[in-house]
C-alpha cells in the first residue's frame, strides 16, 4: 500500500470539511486518524471551521463534543466489560437476576440481547415526559418501573432494532452490581487509568465539568427553552442528570482516536486493558449471529450496503454513531482508526447532511491515504 504525503492528504481533507460547512452540514468540526502498528504509528488531527454559524469560536483540538451516542461503546459497553471480568455479571444473566421486581417480558431478556439491540425494545421512548416531574433521586427507580412496563415489540433474540431502552438498563445494571455512579465507574475503571480522565468524560448536571473548556453547542432546545451547550442534548439522559448508558458522554477529538486506538491495540493482543480482558473485547467486537442485524456486543459493524463507514472498511471493522454528528470506526486489517466530531445538530436536529458526509470522509481517508 502506498501512503500518499501528509500535506496532500490533509489538503484533500481540508477539501471536503469546508465544502460541508459551505453546504450547512456542520459550523466546524474535528477529525483524527492513526493508522499503522503501535512502532509505526502515524495520527492526523485536524479542525475546521467554528463552534457555531456566527463564527465566535473556531474548533480547536481542546474543543469538547457532546458524543451522544458514543456512550454506549465507549462507556457502558466496556463498563459492562469490566463487571465481566470481576465476575460480578454473566452475558447470559437475565433482567430478573439484577432487579428481581420487573415484570415477566423482562425475565426473557439477557445482558447479551441488550447489548446486541435485540432485546425486543422499541427504539425510543420519551421517558422524560414523566421523569421531568419527579424528584431526581427518584427518577431512576422510576426509569426502570418505565423500562418493566415496556411492551415489547419482538421475541428477543429473533431479530435487532437499535434501542436507546436497552442501553438505559445498562447503565442501571452497571450502578447496581458496581455499586457506583456510571460516571464515578467510567472514570475509576476505563478512562483515568488510560489517562483519558480530562478528554472523555460525562458532563452530568451536577459534576462541574465544563469548567473553562469551550463546548460545541448542539441545539436549541425547544423543551429547555436554550441553547444547549456543555449539557446533553438527548432528553432523556438530561432528565436522569446527564449520566445514563445510552447518552451523556462529552469528549475532545484527541480523547476519543486515543480510545480508538487503545481499543484497537486491545484487540489486536497489543496491549492489555486495565480493567477487562482483551479476549473478552475481541468477542464483543464480532457480529452477532442474529437476523437482519450487523451489531456486536455494543459495537456496529458495517452493512454491506450503504454503510456511514464508506465503500472501503473491511466487514470485521467495528465502530458506532453519534446522533450529534460523531462517529468512530475501527478496521482491524489496515490498523486504522477514524474518528469524526461534529454538531450537526447545530441549531436544529432537523438537519441530516451528516448522513451524506459520513461515508465520503471515511472513503477519503482510505483513499487519501493509500490504504485501497
Amino acid at each position: 500500500m502506498k501512503n500518499i504525503e501528509n500535506n496532500t492528504f490533509i489538503s484533500i481533507c481540508y477539501d471536503i470539511f469546508t465544502e460541508a460547512i459551505h453546504q450547512r452540514t456542520f459550523p466546524g468540526a474535528a477529525m483524527g486518524v492513526a493508522w499503522g502498528d503501535p512502532g509505526k504509528r502515524r495520527r492526523i488531527i485536524q479542525t475546521y471551521g467554528h463552534t457555531t454559524y456566527s463564527q465566535e469560536n473556531r474548533v480547536a483540538e481542546s474543543t469538547v463534543y457532546d458524543l451522544a451516542s458514543l456512550s454506549k461503546p465507549l462507556a457502558t459497553t466496556l463498563a459492562v466489560l469490566v463487571l465481566l471480568r470481576e465476575r460480578r455479571i454473566k452475558l447470559s444473566d437475565r433482567v430478573s437476576d439484577i432487579f428481581p421486581r420487573t415484570t415477566p417480558s423482562l425475565h426473557r431478556i439477557s445482558i447479551r440481547d441488550l447489548l446486541c439491540h435485540s432485546a425486543g425494545f422499541p427504539a425510543h421512548r420519551p421517558y422524560y415526559l414523566e421523569l421531568a416531574g419527579l424528584a431526581e433521586e427518584k427518577r431512576k427507580e422510576a426509569l426502570l418501573g418505565l423500562l418493566a412496563a415496556e411492551p415489547l415489540v419482538y421475541e428477543p433474540g429473533s431479530t435487532s432494532i437499535y434501542s436507546d431502552l436497552g442501553f438505559m438498563l445498562l447503565g442501571l445494571i452497571v450502578e447496581k452490581k458496581s455499586g457506583l455512579e456510571l460516571a464515578r465507574f467510567f472514570r475509576e475503571k476505563i478512562s483515568a487509568p488510560l489517562g483519558l480522565a480530562d478528554t472523555i468524560f460525562y458532563c452530568g448536571t451536577r459534576s462541574g465539568n465544563t469548567g473553562k473548556k469551550i463546548h460545541a453547542p448542539t441545539e436549541e432546545c425547544p423543551i429547555r427553552n436554550t441553547l444547549l451547550c456543555g449539557e446533553v442534548s438527548d432528553e432523556n439522559c438530561h432528565a436522569l442528570g446527564g449520566v445514563a448508558g445510552h447518552a451523556g458522554l462529552f469528549g475532545t477529538i484527541c480523547g476519543v482516536l486515543e480510545m480508538g486506538v487503545h481499543l484497537l491495540d486491545q484487540w489486536q493482543g497489543r496491549e492489555e486493558p486495565p480493567n477487562y480482558l482483551a479476549s473478552d473485547l475481541g468477542q464483543f467486537l464480532i457480529r452477532q449471529d442474529i437476523p437482519g442485524s450487523t451489531w456486536g456486543l455494543g459495537f456496529d459493524t458495517p452493512s454491506a450496503t450503504g454503510s456511514s463507514g464508506g465503500r472501503y472498511l473491511a466487514p470485521t471493522s467495528a465502530g458506532h454513531l453519534g446522533f450529534t454528528g460523531t462517529s468512530f470506526w475501527i478496521d482491524p486489517t489496515r490498523d486504522l482508526v477514524m474518528v469524526l466530531l461534529s454538531n450537526r445538530v447545530h441549531p436544529s436536529r432537523e438537519n441530516t447532511r451528516i448522513k451524506q458526509f459520513r461515508p465520503l470522509f471515511h472513503d477519503t481517508v482510505v483513499e487519501g491515504l493509500g490504504l485501497v
